[in-house]
């Protein structure tokens, strides 16, 4: 058995490096930057996962932490304060930034749970948002509406990942520069997700999430278990943040609505609650498959010889369709974890 794990582990690993110049080679450019962005949102998802598959708060306003995130890297590494930071620095702090305001968002909600909780977080994502958006006067701090722009790409040292590099007489592109370093963070969190979740503290957090007033009974200090799981998944969240500022080199209060927050939620709820395994499967299907119901329109040409519908409402009708038979037909997501399987199907 250990022999086949590893024989399985060795060709996931050996997938995963050459999965960027396939898809390259076949795909074009566009299709590795939708790679990028799915790890990106997998990295997301993880973070949420702790907040709402670990410790079963129900959390709307995650995208507040990525904003945070990419707000701290796009403010000290651009000529918006003429701060050029360097990576190390600005990742970390970027963690830790919204991992503070997790805390923030937890002290005042350890009363609520539920519904509750949901409209309270959803509020907390909202106004960060609308700070984010009006913080330019009298003091322009963030740029308000018009965002960030012309922020420093990721930097290893002397070597850029903005730019295209040559290795062994093969051109590396920027995408998959990008590409390997989400997948190292993606790795990363997915590793300290598993040990979290087989620790003392893993474990405290389902007996939270299973029953609160038992496991208050039983001695558990819930109040900080709590605030370190909010903590916790807002530091995936700040982290992933700016990675998408460096990324994108550019930031704007558009990109951190009430709609990813769903989104993230959608992926974690999908994939499966809890599981790590369910939860990188439902973000990787919900940030490819809508892209790649882009070609709705070119296929309604090519059959019916017109466009019916309009491509983008057919997707997200398509995407939505999606989630509402996967709510019937399997509530426990794709790959659940055993416990939440069991509650649903006895």
């Amino acid at each position: 058995m250990n022999r086949l794990r590893m024989l399985g582990l060795a060709a996931a690993a050996a997938l995963l490096l050459a999965l960027p110049f396939i898809t390259d080679a076949t795909l074009g450019h566009g299709w590795v930057r939708i790679l990028d962005f799915a790890l990106l949102y997998v990295l997301l998802a993880l973070g949420l996962n702790i907040v709402v598959g670990y410790a079963g708060l129900l959390d709307l306003g995650y995208v507040a932490f990525f904003a945070v995130g990419a707000y701290c890297y796009g403010l000290l590494a651009s000529p918006h304060f003429d701060l050029h930071w360097p990576l190390w620095v600005l990742l970390p702090m970027g963690a830790m930034l919204a991992a503070s305001f997790g805390v923030l968002l937890g002290t005042p909600t350890l009363g609520l749970r539920g519904d509750y909780l949901a409209i309270v977080t959803l509020g907390f994502g909202e106004i960060i948002r609308i700070f984010l958006n009006n913080l330019n006067t009298p003091v322009n701090i963030t740029n308000g509406p018009q965002g960030v722009s012309l922020i420093d790409p990721l930097r290893i040292g002397p070597w850029s990942l903005g730019q295209v590099h040559h290795l062994a007489g093969f051109d590396i592109p920027i995408v998959v520069n990008i590409y390997f370093l989400f997948l190292l963070g993606v790795l990363f969190a997915i590793l300290l997700s598993r040990r979290l979740e087989h620790s003392r503290i893993g474990r405290a957090w389902a007996a939270i999430r299973e029953d609160e007033i038992a496991a208050a009974s039983m001695g558990l200090h819930t109040r900080n278990l709590k605030l370190l799981a909010f903590a916790m998944g807002a530091s995936f969240g700040g982290l992933s943040g700016g990675l998408f500022a460096g990324f994108q080199g550019f930031v704007s209060p558009e990109s951190f609505t009430l709609q990813e927050s769903v989104m993230i939620l959608c992926m974690v709820v999908l994939g499966g609650m809890g599981n790590i395994a369910g939860v990188v499967l439902g973000a990787v299907l919900l940030s490819v498959l809508p892209e790649a119901l882009r070609a709705a329109g070119s296929l309604q040409q090519d059959l019916l010889g017109h466009v019916w519908v309009d491509p983008s409402n057919l997707r997200m009708l398509l995407f939505g369709l999606a989630l509402v038979l996967m709510m019937l037909l399997r509530p426990e997501g794709l790959l659940p974890a055993r416990a939440r399987q069991r509650e649903l199907h006895g």
